[in-house]
């Protein structure tokens, strides 16, 4: 089972768009992960989003980078930055984002 969390013990039910860069040599790269109306931003939420957190059967990858965007005055996303600075750290990622799209029914886009 895999999922993202922005509060820790709180899974988000939000599918996001998931935008990938490679650097080249392939050796680093940059995942933006965008929600839109996240259950992290809710009303009746009250605890501090901390990070995104994403977690699988391999364990944990963990990135502080999350920004909010307001629309009209009010959180509408949640953007989720994760920097991969070496292939294995690439390899990483994939494997848990191959788990999170078989789960949620995602596919494959290239630009």
């Amino acid at each position: 089972m895999s999922a993202i969390q922005f509060i820790q013990g709180m899974d988000e039910e939000a599918i996001p768009e998931v935008r990938l860069t490679r650097s080249r040599s392939g050796n680093q790269g940059t995942a933006t992960l965008i929600f839109e109306n996240p259950k992290a931003l809710g009303q009746d939420v009250t605890q501090e989003i901390t990070g995104m957190y994403l977690i699988d059967e391999e364990g944990q990858i963990t990135s502080r980078e999350v920004k909010a965007r307001f629309v009209n005055g009010e959180p509408k996303f949640l953007e989720g930055y994760h920097v991969m600075k070496s292939l294995e750290e690439w390899e990483r990622f994939m494997r848990f984002m191959e788990r999170y799209a078989k789960e949620y029914g995602l596919e494959f886009n290239k630009a």
